[in-house]
């Protein structure tokens, strides 16, 4: 089983998984600057100052004026957050939709692009030669 794994791990699929999943991440915490940093103050600004991460609704305990106390005094469902995370979401789906679609008009093209002329056997080659050689004469 240990040899298994060891070949399983050598082929580099393993070592692919691991490095998409690195690269996953950080792109991950990029995608949640742009959202947090950009978008969501441009948002903010459009929607009169809204600020999204403070948006909730307490369902129980006394009404607060943040989502942090308001998490504290009982159930609180913070919307705002999950609005956050659906743009979060729809970015990434964007940018990966458009990886994908530009890797299959690669694979299509490479599938379509004509193969290469084979070179003509040796035969044929200097069959040719000889026909020049003989027409100079």
């Amino acid at each position: 089983m240990l040899k298994e794994f060891r070949e399983f791990a050598l082929k580099g699929n393993l070592v692919d998984l691991a490095v998409a999943f690195i690269i996953g991440a950080a792109f991950s915490g990029l995608v949640q600057s742009v959202v947090n940093d950009i978008i969501m103050p441009i948002v903010g600004l459009i929607t009169g100052g809204v600020d999204f991460s403070e948006l909730y609704i307490q369902l129980a305990g006394e009404p607060q004026p943040t989502l942090e106390l308001a998490r504290e005094a009982g159930a609180t469902l913070a919307y705002g957050n999950f609005i956050t995370l659906v743009i979060n979401f729809v970015i990434v789906a964007w940018v990966l939709f458009m990886i994908v679609k530009a890797m299959n008009r690669m694979q299509r093209q490479q599938d379509e692009a004509p193969p290469a002329p084979a070179e003509p056997p040796r035969e044929e080659v200097l069959l040719g030669e000889i026909r020049d050689l003989l027409a100079k004469r």
